[in-house]
């Protein structure tokens, strides 16, 4: 539970980190994806959540 809550604090860290330090950009991107079809969000999420897991599972692993 507490590698659970120490990611979720450092998902936090990086989004204030976007929102904080670059608005005008964060602004941008999220125009961005207003325009971005369904499927490649859904594709872009899988292929996140896939990183995410091959990470988690390399540094877990070593």
């Amino acid at each position: 539970m507490q590698d659970f809550l120490a990611a979720i604090g450092l998902v936090l860290v990086i989004e204030g980190l976007v929102y904080g330090g670059f608005p005008a950009l964060a602004r941008t991107l999220a125009a961005e994806v207003l325009s971005l079809p369904e499927n490649v969000l859904r594709i872009a999420g899988l292929a996140a959540i896939a990183l995410g897991v091959a990470i988690v599972w390399l540094v877990r692993g070593c």
